[in-house]
Formats: structure tokens, C-alpha cells, sequence
């Protein structure tokens, strides 16, 4: 990425958290205050996340699980993604499904710890598992949408996303930005992929998940 499509992506991201986060914000309180109400815990949920280099932030989400809930990791590493998942609460289930829970991550954008387009943010311990050409998905800032998203999202194999993230980092453009942005629209509208395949998976108390 030359140093024109950085600051061409940084500036496009500015422009577009900020009209969302003001023109949206009433919706930010309602959510707040469902997501609290819905279930004991904060409305929103606050969790260290890879960013770019690998360097740590925290990344903001509306709180889709019950309070502290326990963490679930799959054999290959990814987290468990399944619409069956006890630790998910009646609000959190609808927004996952409607990607609604992701809207605090606007403020991430503003604040440059992520951007629109980007791999999605995973838990700092996930990088134990990526294979060298996989890290390169350090190279840019994670994002509220990726590559990855709009070929399936959680229904894919997580090494597959893992794959297209590196493929995106590979093959970046301003140009490719946009395609993913533009699909990545009726995707959210049908709500497909925002759950994974239900599996019999065991808690494993690491850290609470979300």
C-alpha cells in the first residue's frame, strides 16, 4: 500500500465513521440501553484485539453474550461462531444476526486503531496459529469488513478466511476497497454468514469471549 492510498483510505474512513456515528447515534443509546436491559452486564463489551504490526487495541461491540461468559476455541484456534451457543443472549442473537453488535467499532475507525476495509480484528492469541504468509494480514489495520466477509463470513473455514485475508493484503487497491465495501451491503441486508456451522464444542476458560 503506497503512502497516497494510505492517506486517501485514512481520510475516506474519517469522513464516513464520523457521519455514521452522528447521524446514527440515537441508535447507539436505544441499543445501549436494550443491550443492557436485555440481560446483568454493560452494553457495551470491550475486548484487546490484533491491529496492524500486531500491536494490541481495544475493540468495542455491543455486548451480544451474557456477562463474562466463557471463552469457546475451536481445535483450529477460531472462536465458536454457532446461532446454537448458550452464552448468547436474546438481544445479542438479533444483533449478530443483523451485524448490528459491530456498530461501536465505528469509533475504532475514527480513532485509527481500525478501518472500513480491513481483515477482521481476532484475539491477540489467535496469531499463534497463522502461518507466515497469513501474518501478512498484520500488514494493514483491521476492519469492519473484509475480503473474507463477502465470501461467506463465519460459514467459511477459518484457515479460508485466514487465506483471503492474505490475498487482500497481496492484492490491495483503493479499487478493491470499494468492491468490498459496495458487496458487503446486500450481504448484511440478508443477513447471510453471521453464524457459523453448530458444533459440539467444550468450554475452554481462557479469557470471556464475545
Amino acid at each position: 500500500m503506497t503512502g497516497v492510498q494510505q492517506a486517501t483510505k485514512r481520510f475516506l474512513d474519517i469522513v464516513f465513521s464520523a457521519l455514521v456515528i452522528v447521524v446514527l447515534w440515537p441508535v447507539f443509546l436505544l441499543l445501549y440501553i436494550v443491550v443492557s436491559i436485555d440481560s446483568p452486564g454493560p452494553g457495551i463489551f470491550r475486548q484487546s484485539r490484533l491491529g496492524r504490526g500486531g500491536k494490541p487495541f481495544t475493540c468495542y461491540k455491543f455486548r451480544t453474550m451474557v456477562a463474562d461468559a466463557p471463552h469457546i476455541r475451536k481445535p483450529d484456534g477460531s472462536a465458536y461462531t454457532g446461532a446454537d451457543d448458550p452464552r448468547i443472549t436474546r438481544v445479542g442473537h438479533f444483533l449478530r444476526k443483523t451485524s448490528l453488535d459491530e456498530l461501536p467499532q465505528f469509533f475504532n475507525v475514527l480513532k485509527g486503531d481500525m478501518s472500513i476495509v480491513g481483515p477482521r480484528p481476532e484475539q491477540v492469541d489467535q496469531v499463534r496459529y497463522y502461518s507466515e504468509r497469513q501474518k501478512k494480514r498484520l500488514l494493514v489495520k483491521p476492519g469492519m469488513t473484509s475480503w473474507a466477509t463477502i465470501h461467506g463470513r463465519n460459514t467459511l473455514p477459518w484457515e479460508k478466511r485466514l487465506e483471503l485475508d492474505a490475498d487482500y493484503v497481496e492484492n490491495y487497491s483503493l479499487a478493491l476497497d470499494a468492491r468490498i465495501f459496495l458487496l458487503t451491503i446486500p450481504m448484511l441486508l440478508s443477513t447471510r454468514g453471521a453464524f457459523g456451522p453448530q458444533e459440539e464444542i467444550q468450554p475452554d476458560p481462557v479469557t470471556p469471549d464475545d
